[in-house]
C-alpha cells in the first residue's frame, strides 16, 4: 500500500502550452530532486474525429507530437492544461513554486496543494495491472487506454 501523506501541487497556467513549452516546463521539472510521481492532463487530441459528419477522418493536430522529457519520449495525447506532480516533502513545493515563477514570466500561473491523484489502488488498477502493481502507477491508469503509460525517470 502507498503512503497517502505525500504532498501533490497542481500547476495550472492560465493557458494551454504548446508542446514546445511544455517540454521545456517538464525537463526543468524532471531536475528538480524530491518529485515522485507527475502527470499531464488537459484535453485530449484524438487521432481521428470521434464524432460528427467527419467521424473516422484523421484529426490533423499540431499539438500532437513527440517530445523529449529527460530520457523518454513522450507522445502527447493532451493539450497540456495542467501538470499535477506528488512530492516527498513539502520543500519540495517551494523549489517548484521558483522554478514556475521564473518559467512562467509571459502569462500567469496558479500552483495549488491538494490531492489530486490517487494514493490507493482502485479496482482499474486492479484490472489492469494486477495485485502486484507498480506503485508508482497506482491512480494514474486509464481504463480505456491500451497504451502503458510512461514513465520518466529523475535525472540525476
Amino acid at each position: 500500500m502507498m503512503n497517502a501523506a505525500f504532498p501533490q501541487v497542481r500547476i495550472v497556467p492560465l493557458r494551454m502550452l504548446k508542446p514546445e513549452t511544455a517540454e521545456r516546463l517538464l525537463n526543468m521539472l524532471t531536475g528538480i530532486a524530491g518529485i515522485r510521481r507527475m502527470v499531464v492532463h488537459g484535453p485530449g487530441l484524438p487521432k481521428t474525429v470521434p464524432y460528427g459528419p467527419a467521424r473516422g477522418s484523421p484529426n490533423p493536430h499540431s499539438d500532437r507530437r513527440v517530445i523529449q522529457v529527460g530520457d523518454a519520449q513522450v507522445a502527447l495525447r493532451v493539450q497540456v492544461g495542467e501538470i499535477i506532480l506528488e512530492v516527498e516533502n513539502p520543500s519540495v513545493i517551494d523549489e517548484i513554486r521558483t522554478l514556475c515563477d521564473g518559467f512562467f514570466v509571459g502569462f500567469p500561473y496558479q500552483l495549488q496543494e491538494g490531492r489530486f491523484m490517487k494514493s490507493a489502488p482502485t479496482l482499474v488498477d486492479y484490472a489492469k495491472y494486477g495485485p502486484d502493481a507498480d506503485q508508482t502507477l497506482i491512480g494514474l491508469t486509464d481504463p480505456r487506454s491500451k497504451e502503458c503509460p510512461v514513465i520518466i525517470r529523475p535525472q540525476r
